[in-house]
């Protein structure tokens, strides 16, 4: 099977990395996640890359034991403006919350950076699964996880009938009438519903690409269900191409049960592809990043996926313990698979923690190792493109100069950006302006 299409690639910029002690390592900057060197550094190599994204993500809240990137970090909607100055094609994308933010105040920032970037801005919506959350805006609890869904479908039909607030063409400019607008493309919303009550209209036009992309990473059987009824683009994880597979067809047909073309929505698995010239030097690279992180902070790590619930006081040798419910309200499908892997595969608490902390990756070896399995991943329709992370120093740059070349050579890979939008170079068409069509 040969696809038409050709393979996307997106990155994260996430500083220190997603790890407890990756920072130690001798060529890492500890102050990386508050460096804006790093961050235009990175995001050019990827734009070198021809990237289609680079991907910022976020939470709302920390305590004495998050992971060093958690601890000090750029919010999204900041770094991204400045990259927006900084980079020329690449698409700037941000995690934002449905349940802590205004629709209005999220639409218009997101609609400013979409203008600022020349049309390149996009949205990973989250509905914030950590209870502190709630404590730093003002709430006592975090909403239920079916009930931060049902939020978040209005939120997001709120900020998309914001974006709608103008034609294209409503802003005439005529200075021999005097007319800066006009009247007839200018759309309120008032939007009145159990969530939000939202007059409008946004005081911010379209973009060059109508709206900014509406990116999603849920997981669980309800946020698979609000990705296929809404993302354009989705984020998810997957240890095995089976496991890939798997994901990629089930959102699809999601999708066309919701009425969707399945064709337009891109799923992007997360990978962390380490490159060497042997196969046995590439193992090398993640064993000695892996031995930085010491397995008290692996346990510590863990634990944030059930709500820093106390896993110290287990046996580390011990079978993983039965949790329960415990982390159900916050990261559900995470927690789901961490327990029924840990069961089927018969896992201490020890070997969870450890993969938890320092998962290793299957594109890992060669340039030529690695290609084979994108091809592979891409081929067998496990994914439509992939977002890179890369903590070990060095991995991304390697990725960037020997990997890319080989998938171009194939015709896996494109050899210039073709469009100037992020929409575009997703192969994404632009919205329909529904206010528009509906006052006609």
């Amino acid at each position: 099977m040969t696809r038409k299409e050709t393979i996307q690639f997106g990155a994260i910029i996430h500083g220190v990395g997603g790890t407890t002690d990756g920072w130690r390592h001798p060529d890492i900057n500890p102050a990386a996640s508050t460096d804006l060197d790093f961050y235009k550094t990175r995001a050019k190599i990827a734009e070198q890359g021809l990237f289609s994204f680079v991907f910022i993500a976020d939470g709302l809240f920390i305590s004495e034991k998050s992971i060093p990137h958690f601890l000090n970090r750029f919010e999204p909607i900041t770094i991204l403006s400045a990259l927006a100055e900084s980079t020329e094609n690449i698409g700037l994308v941000g995690t934002f919350s449905t349940s802590f933010t205004e629709p209005f105040t999220l639409a218009r920032q997101l609609s400013s950076l979409d203008h600022i970037s020349g049309g390149r801005a996009g949205w990973n919506l989250v509905t914030s699964p950590q209870e502190g959350a709630a404590r730093n805006h003002s709430k006592k609890n975090l909403p239920t996880h079916s009930d931060r869904y049902t939020i978040a479908a209005e939120h997001l039909q709120v900020v998309r009938g914001l974006w709608n607030s103008w034609e294209e063409d409503a802003f005439t400019y005529n200075k021999e009438t005097g007319e800066f607008f006009n009247p007839e493309k200018l759309h309120r919303l008032n939007h009145q519903g159990d969530y939000f009550q939202v007059e409008g209209p946004l005081n911010i036009g379209r973009s060059k690409q109508g709206e900014p992309v509406v990116f999603q990473a849920g997981a669980s059987s309800t946020g698979r269900d609000f990705a296929a009824q809404n993302a354009e683009a989705i984020f998810t994880h997957s240890d095995s191409l089976e496991e890939a597979v798997g994901f990629y067809r089930d959102v699809k047909a999601r999708a066309e049960k919701a009425g969707r073309n399945a064709a337009e929505i891109r799923i992007f698995p997360g990978i962390s592809p380490i490159v060497a010239d042997t196969l046995e030097e590439a193992e090398a690279k993640y064993t000695e990043f892996a031995n930085l992180i010491p397995i008290e902070n692996a346990v510590t790590y863990l634990a944030r996926y059930f709500d820093d619930y106390d896993l110290s006081q287990f046996d580390l040798d011990a079978p993983f313990p039965d949790l329960g419910d415990i982390g159900k309200n916050a990261f559900q499908s995470t927690t789901d698979r961490i327990k029924k892997e840990a069961k089927e595969r018969h896992l201490t608490l020890r070997q969870v923690a450890t993969e938890a902390a320092t998962p290793k990756t299957p594109f890992i070896g060669t340039k030529e190792q690695v290609a084979d399995l994108i091809e592979v991943w891409f081929q067998n329709e496990a994914a439509d493109g992939f977002i890179i992370a890369s903590d070990i120093p060095g991995t991304f740059e390697t990725f960037v100069e020997q990997v890319i070349p080989l998938l171009q050579s194939r015709g896996l890979y494109r050899n210039e950006y073709p469009a100037a939008t992020l929409r575009g170079n997703l192969g994404l068409e632009i919205p329909q302006n529904k206010q528009a069509v509906e006052t006609k």
